[in-house]
């Protein structure tokens, strides 16, 4: 890997979720008790990038993603995501910000348990608006599982379970996919097999950021984005990402 160099934002309207992040911060609770989660944080992410964001546990990577996505608010710094400025904004404007334009997926599924897999991927398509049953069913079959669509979480292995998890985050159609530790609770084979839909979806043209702490799957990114303590303390280029199927941990 080599130290990033800035570039020009990509121009090919195919490649999507570009992020621009400046002077961040982001603290929980006051006084004595504070914790600065995020410290002016400064980054760049080109459309179409798969970004792993690697650190220990309380680095704050997962706050990182949570102000991206719009599910936590920044308490100062300016944040565009996807050609939307989303700094200071009203939590309403920012539930509408994240139905039209993010997908998120984490290390638990989160699957609602008395639906089968195209339910699961459905009620997201209808709560929000964007897409249709057609649409679910696509994304899907996109994640290898056309087969298992009348299957419920309980019948699905826990590989199967965050593909369907994925295609639920894509059934929308969003400029950027976010995963939080999305192959945390999986074995080596069927991780393997979730970080190669990741290096997919982003090599489609759409945006992902993957929060790990796994060195090994973070070498399918195309940057590594390194933090300590709220901090950005290394953002580096992967000159030569290795390819999601051949990885072992």
């Amino acid at each position: 890997m080599s130290k990033q160099v800035k570039a020009a934002p990509a121009t090919d309207t195919r490649r999507r979720g570009g992020i621009t992040l400046r002077g961040v911060n982001k603290t929980y609770g006051s006084g004595e008790a504070a914790v600065r989660a995020l410290t002016e944080v400064e980054l760049d992410i080109r459309p179409g990038e798969l970004v792993a964001v690697l650190g220990a546990s309380g680095s704050g990577k997962t706050t990182l993603l949570n102000v991206i996505g719009g599910i936590e608010a920044a308490d100062s710094g300016s944040i565009t995501v996807a050609g939307q400025d989303i700094s200071g904004r009203a939590p309403a404007t920012l539930g509408e910000f994240r139905r039209d334009h993010v997908g998120f997926v984490f290390q638990f599924f989160n699957l609602i348990p008395t639906l089968t897999a195209r339910e699961n991927v459905e009620v997201i398509v209808e709560l929000t608006g964007r897409g249709d049953r057609h649409r679910a069913a696509e994304a899907l079959s996109s994640v290898g599982l056309a087969d298992r669509a009348d299957h419920f979480p309980a019948q699905l292995s826990g590989g199967q379970q965050q593909r369907v998890s994925i295609a639920r985050a894509l059934a929308t159609d969003p400029d950027l996919l976010l995963a939080d530790e999305p192959t945390g609770a999986l074995d080596v084979a069927t991780g393997r097999g979730v970080l190669e839909l990741l290096q997919r979806t982003s090599r489609a043209g759409r945006g992902v950021v993957m929060v790990t702490h796994n060195e090994v799957a973070a070498g399918i990114a195309d940057r590594v984005v390194r933090m300590r303590d709220g901090r950005v303390i290394a953002d580096e280029v992967n000159a030569n990402p290795v390819a999601a199927a051949t990885i072992r941990w």
